[in-house]
C-alpha cells in the first residue's frame, strides 16, 4: 500500500502494519478531540515516525496513487482536525 506524507513524498507500507498504525491514529484522534497541543504533538510525531520507520520511500520519479495521505509534521491541530474522518487519518 502507498502512503503520502504531505511535503515529504510517498512510502510503500505492508498491509500488516495497519493494525499498529491504527492504534497510533486512534491516539492522534483522541488528542485532536481533547484539543490539547502537547499530546497532539506527541501523537503526530509517533504516527509519522512509525510510518517512516515501517515504510520504504518510493522514488520521486515513481508517482503512484496513494491509499491514504497524512499531514506533514508541522500541521496544526486545526489542520489535522479538518483532515480527520470517522476512521481517523488512516482508513480501517
Amino acid at each position: 500500500m502507498i502512503v503520502r506524507i504531505l511535503g515529504e513524498g510517498q512510502l510503500v507500507l505492508e498491509k500488516e502494519s495497519l493494525a499498529e498504525l491504527n492504534q497510533l491514529d486512534d491516539a492522534l484522534m483522541a488528542s485532536v478531540e481533547s484539543g490539547e497541543q502537547g499530546p497532539f504533538e506527541v501523537a503526530m510525531k509517533a504516527l509519522l515516525g512509525k510510518v517512516r520507520e515501517l515504510g520504504t520511500p518510493l522514488p520521486v520519479e515513481e508517482l503512484k496513487p496513494s491509499d491514504f495521505i497524512l499531514p506533514n509534521a508541522d500541521a496544526s491541530l486545526d489542520e489535522v482536525r479538518d483532515l480527520l474522518s470517522s476512521d481517523g487519518l488512516i482508513p480501517g
